[in-house]
C-alpha cells in the first residue's frame, strides 16, 4: 500500500507540474500535421525549467511539438502514425564526448579480451584465438586489465610463451596505455636488455636481470606495434559500422572520436574510413573528429592539423577539434602528479608535452578556432591543462572553442575552481568512479589516503558550476550510458561489485547524471543547438526506454533497455510497431 500511494504521489505531481509548463509548439500559421506522434509518455525533455512532457510531435526529421496529450491531437492527420508510449520514457538520444569507435571497432574483430579478468583466462583466450587464425601471422588482441596483475599491474611475456612460442603475440589493455607481448614479437622488433626506453614510455624491466619483461608503457608500445600488420580496409570499414549499430542500440546518436591521426601514413585512415561510410548512409551518427596531436613532433604540425581539417571539412566531416595526450595512468605510474607517487618516493611521472609547447600549441589552436581535448589523468597533469587554456584566453580572449580536459581523475582542491574560471568543460568517464580493483588495488597504493579523496570529482565540479560533460572511453569500458549514469548517482558498481559508495560526497542527482549523457555532451561536441533536448526545432534524436529511471531505484538505471533510437526522426535501432502497450 505504501508503494501504491508513493506511485500515486509521484504521478500526481508530474500531472500538476505539466499542466504548469507551456507546450512547444510552432505558431499556428506554419503549422503541419506531423508524421510521428508519440503520446500518453513520460517525456523527459532535459530542458532547464521544463523539463516534463506528455507527447512529442515529428516531422522531417523535427521536433514540431512537444507538450501534454491535448494539445498533441491538433498535430494529428489522416497520414499521421501515433504511437502510445503507455507510460514509457522518452528522452533525447544519448551522446558520447569521448569514445574510439574505429579502434573499438577493430578489437572486437580481433582477440578481443574484455570479457575476462583473469591472467589464466587471457592466456587461454589467446590460445583459442591463434587456433581459430592457425598460421604464422601476429595474435592481435586487446582488453586485458592491469588489475589482473597485481601488484604492479604488469604481465610477464612468460605466460604467453607457454601457449604460443612460435607465433608473435600482441595484446593492449583495456585502457589503452600497455602492451603485453611474448618472446617471439620481442625478438621480431629487436627489443633487448641493451633498448633504451623511448621518450614518454617506458620498457618494463626485471629488477634484477635488467631483461624486458614483456610489457611496454605509453610510446614504447609503438617498438612493438610498428612491426604489426594494420586493419585491411575492409576491417575497418566493417569496424566502423558495426560500432554505429551498437552504439544506435544503446541509445547514441552523437559521440566525440578521441584519437583520430592525420598522417597521411596512419594504418587506420581513420578519416577517409568515416567519409566513405558516411557516403554509404550507414554512419548515423552526428561525430566529432578530435584530430591527435602527434607527441613525438612539435608546433611544426599545426600546419598538417589545419590542412587535415580543411580537408575533411569540404567531405562534411567535423574536424575542428584536436586532441593532446598530456600523460598517461596512476596505474603503471605514468600519470604526471604534482606530488610524488606514494609507493615511489622521488617519482611524479612527467608530462608527455613540454609545458612551454602546450602553452603555445593551445594558444594557436584557440586562435584559428579549434576546439582542444586534452586526455589528463594526474593532477598535474590537469592544472598543466587548466595552465595551457588560461594562457590562451589571457592572449586570445574569450570565445566559444569550448576545451575540455577528459577523464580528469585526480584534480587538485585548488584547482576546481578554474573550469569554470576558463569555461573549461569537465569530460567524465563516470563509469570508472567506483571503488573496482583498480581503484583499491592500484590507485590508493599509487597516490595514497589524501588524495584518493579528490579521485573523479564530479560532485565537486558539477557543484562549483563547471560544466560536466560525460563519454564512455569505450573500448577501455562499457559503451552503455545507463551504466555510467547508475555510477555517476551511486558512486557503487552497475554490476553489483561494490556495496558501499566511493567518496559520496562526488554523487550527482539523476538529472545532473542525465544532462552528461545528453545537453552537456551536445554543448561540447557543438551539437547542442540541434540536439541534446527536446525542443521544437531540434532534430528528432530520440530514445525510448523501458521504464521512467525516476521511478525506479538507482540501483536498476543500469538494467534499463533502450527500445528505440531515432536519428533525425529515423529508426536507426528497434521498431515503432513494437512499442504499443500491450
Amino acid at each position: 500500500m505504501r508503494d501504491a500511494l508513493r506511485i500515486s504521489a509521484a504521478a500526481l505531481l508530474y500531472l500538476l507540474i505539466s499542466a504548469c509548463e507551456p507546450a512547444q509548439q510552432v505558431p499556428a500559421t506554419t503549422r503541419q500535421f506531423a508524421e510521428l506522434v508519440f503520446r500518453n509518455a513520460s517525456v523527459y525533455t532535459v530542458v532547464p525549467g521544463s523539463s516534463w512532457a506528455q507527447a512529442v510531435a515529428v516531422s522531417n526529421g523535427t521536433i514540431l511539438y512537444a507538450g501534454d496529450d491535448g494539445g498533441a491531437a491538433a498535430w494529428m492527420g489522416p497520414g499521421t502514425k501515433v504511437i502510445d508510449l503507455g507510460g514509457k520514457m522518452l528522452l533525447p538520444a544519448f551522446q558520447d564526448a569521448h569514445v574510439h569507435p574505429l579502434d573499438a571497432g577493430v578489437d572486437y574483430q580481433l582477440c578481443p579480451l574484455f570479457a575476462y579478468t583473469t591472467a589464466d583466462e587471457y592466456v587461454q583466450a589467446v590460445r583459442k584465438c591463434a587456433d581459430a587464425r592457425p598460421g604464422g601471422d601476429w595474435v592481435i588482441g586487446s582488453g586485458w586489465l592491469l588489475s589482473a596483475f597485481p601488484p604492479e599491474g604488469i604481465p610477464d611475456k612468460k605466460l604467453l610463451d607457454a601457449v604460443i612460442a612460435d607465433r608473435p603475440v600482441a595484446l593492449t589493455s583495456a585502457d589503452g596505455h600497455s602492451l603485453w607481448t611474448n618472446t617471439r614479437a620481442m625478438a621480431i622488433a629487436g627489443i633487448t636488455a641493451t633498448t633504451p626506453d623511448p621518450p614518454n614510455g617506458r620498457i618494463d624491466r626485471d629488477p634484477r636481470s635488467g631483461q624486458p619483461v614483456g610489457s611496454f608503457q605509453e610510446s614504447a608500445m609503438d617498438l612493438i606495434r610498428l612491426h604489426t600488420p594494420p586493419p585491411s580496409t575492409g576491417q575497418l570499414l566493417d569496424a566502423l559500422r558495426y560500432s554505429v549499430r551498437l552504439m544506435n542500440g544503446f541509445g547514441i546518436t552523437a559521440w566525440q572520436d578521441a584519437s583520430v591521426a592525420v598522417q597521411p601514413d596512419d594504418p587506420f585512415q581513420a578519416l577517409n574510413i568515416y567519409r566513405d561510410v558516411r557516403e554509404s548512409g550507414a554512419l548515423t551518427v552526428h561525430v566529432v573528429e578530435s584530430l591527435l596531436w602527434d607527441n613525438d613532433q612539435g608546433l611544426e604540425q599545426l600546419d598538417e592539423i589545419r590542412d587535415a581539417a580543411r580537408l575533411y571539412a569540404a567531405d562534411g566531416l567535423n574536424t575542428r577539434t584536436v586532441k593532446i595526450f598530456l600523460d598517461g595512468v596512476v596505474e603503471t605510474q605514468t600519470a604526471a602528479l604534482i606530488e610524488d607517487y606514494t609507493d615511489r618516493p622521488g617519482f611524479s611521472s612527467q608530462l608527455q608535452v613540454a609545458p612551454g609547447v602546450l602553452n603555445e600549441a593551445v594558444t594557436r589552436l584557440d586562435a584559428d578556432g579549434f576546439q582542444v581535448h586534452i586526455h589528463a589523468i594526474g593532477d598535474r597533469a590537469v592544472r598543466a591543462a587548466l595552465d595551457a587554456f588560461e594562457q590562451a584566453r589571457s592572449i586570445n580572449g574569450s570565445n566559444d572553442n569550448r576545451h575540455h580536459i577528459a577523464h580528469v581523475q585526480m584534480v587538485h582542491p585548488d584547482d576546481q575552481g578554474r573550469f569554470v574560471e576558463l569555461a573549461v568543460v569537465a569530460n567524465f568517464q563516470p563509469l570508472w568512479a567506483f571503488a573496482d580493483d583498480y581503484i583499491v588495488d592500484l590507485t590508493y597504493p599509487r597516490i595514497g589516503e589524501e588524495r584518493i579523496k579528490y579521485v573523479y570529482p564530479i560532485g565537486s565540479l558539477r557543484r562549483s558550476g563547471a560544466t560536466v560533460a560525460f563519454g564512455s572511453d569505450w573500448s577501455v569500458s562499457s559503451v552503455n550510458p545507463l551504466e555510467g549514469i547508475e555510477v555517476a548517482v551511486t558512486r557503487m558498481g552497475p554490476a553489483g561489485e561494490t556495496t558501499e559508495a566511493f567518496l559520496p560526497e562526488q554523487r550527482i542527482d539523476l538529472a545532473d547524471a542525465i544532462a552528461g549523457y545528453t545537453r552537456n555532451a551536445a554543448y561540447v561536441n557543438h551539437l547542442d543547438a540541434t540536439t541534446g533536448t527536446i525542443e521544437t526545432g531540434k532534430r528528432a534524436d530520440l530514445i525510448v526506454l523501458d521504464r521512467n529511471l525516476f521511478e525506479i531505484p538507482p540501483a536498476e538505471i543500469s538494467d534499463t533497455r533502450v527500445l528505440l533510437t531515432l536519428f533525425g526522426g529515423r529508426v536507426v535501432y528497434g521498431s515503432l510497431e513494437d512499442l504499443a502497450p500491450h
